[in-house]
């Protein structure tokens, strides 16, 4: 039985910190690849009721909602759209890790009361929008502010984060065959994900004679553009009895934002999960030797390899040796975007709250044969780490997630 909606901060806790506990209890995604015909709008409806429903909860509970990058004021004509009238909104942007930063966000709003289930949810037609010559906005990002001293010189996004990768290459020895490593195994996870956009088996070979895009990046080194939506519904621990699946609870988030401008980056081999993944993992009484598997923002390969050194998985430097060998595949040591992730599964703008819910269902057993990470003993997995990027690692959300 679903249990009757209460105004926020109706609700004693019975911890002792006098906070709730907070799980996602519910996951999905919208149709994702390529999806003609449809909207953003529609996308983010569809990612929503299927969320809501693999909750199990009424959408009479749901209090809270977030949601960025769409209509003229988000989350407000979102959530009209969604039919939702929310007494606890979020519409916080800073990029790709977007979504950890909701997450955490939300989580401390439920644990304090101020609201009861927040729904966040994303779609965009990124790449319908290209196919169809609906113009999208450019990757430079404006000539305006500080901005506006290095859009003269040509820096898309792509380049920044290709400079960032040469500096680690210059100081720490990383070769272009580590980089192309992370690739290969992102198409290996991929392969057993029927969702995922390029499933056909690549090599570090295919990956370094692909079209140069941003020096040292070729095409292969860098996302897919997609179709998508996602949505995940968190929730107060008095719910969780009611829900149709097992809670993954949240157990420490952290956030950080870094730069715009790239003269204002200190290091371009640290990024700003350095901070972000030590106040998750510190929060969560967990260390990174300890997670399971590892959902990490990919946009390009780069992105990979210097988040895994930050949020403490390797040392600074160590991250082109920790990559290779297959250690990031479904069968490695350290599963990492075990979706296929940015690089073959989807990428549809932003892709923060796809690495929430492929956690969630990698935790939960649902992520299917061929795909499923177990541990050693061949049980599911318990403990997992979601951490996203936005803009040119000018932020970084980290959330640390648990089963059971």
């Amino acid at each position: 039985m679903t249990p009757t909606p209460r105004p926020p901060g109706s609700y004693r806790p019975s911890t002792a910190s006098g906070r709730r506990k907070v799980a996602v209890v519910g996951a999905a995604l919208a149709d994702c690849g390529r999806v003609d015909g449809t909207t953003a709008y529609a996308l983010h409806a569809q990612a929503a009721r299927r969320a809501v429903a693999d909750s199990g909860l009424d959408r009479e509970v749901i209090d809270g909602f977030a949601s960025a990058g769409l209509g003229t004021l988000a989350p407000v004509e979102v959530a009209e759209y969604l039919g939702l009238r929310p007494v606890w909104v979020d519409s916080t942007s800073v990029g790709g890790s977007t979504w950890e930063v909701m997450a955490a966000h939300a989580a401390d709003a439920i644990a304090a009361g101020h609201a009861n289930a927040v729904l966040l949810v994303y779609g965009s037609t990124a790449r319908a929008d290209i196919k169809a010559g609906r113009r999208t906005g450019d990757l430079s990002f404006g000539a305006r502010g500080p901005l506006q001293y290095e859009v003269p010189y040509g820096h898309t996004l792509v380049a920044k984060y290709a400079m960032a990768a040469r500096r680690h290459m210059h100081q720490y020895g990383t070769t272009l065959e580590q980089l192309a490593s992370v690739a290969v195994q992102a198409r290996a996870n991929a392969a057993a994900n029927p969702e995922a956009m390029f499933r056909d088996p690549v090599t570090v070979d295919d990956v370094l004679s692909g079209p140069m895009i941003a020096d040292p990046f070729t095409k292969l080194h860098c996302c897919v553009r997609s179709d998508g939506g996602a949505a995940v519904l968190l929730a107060a621990e008095e719910y969780v009895r009611d829900c149709r699946t097992a809670p993954v609870w949240i157990l420490g988030t952290g956030e950080h934002v870094s730069h715009t401008t790239m003269s204002e980056w200190a290091d371009f081999t640290v990024s700003p999960a350095a901070v972000s993944g030590r106040l998750a993992f510190r929060r969560a009484g967990l260390r990174p030797d300890e997670m399971d598997l590892a959902e990490i923002y990919d946009a390009f390969t780069y992105m990979t390899l210097v988040t895994l050194e930050d949020l403490g998985f390797c040392a600074k430097g160590e991250g082109g040796a920790f990559v290779e060998k297959g250690r990031l595949t479904l069968r490695g040591d350290l599963p990492v975007n075990t979706d296929g992730g940015g690089l073959s599964a989807q990428h549809p703008g932003m892709r923060g709250l796809f690495l929430l819910v492929e956690a969630v269902r990698q935790l939960r057993g649902e992520a299917g044969e061929g795909r499923q990470v177990r541990r050693p003993d061949g049980g599911l997995p318990r403990l997992a780490v979601a951490s996203g990027t936005g803009g040119w690692f000018c932020s970084a959300g980290t959330v640390v997630l648990g089963r059971g």
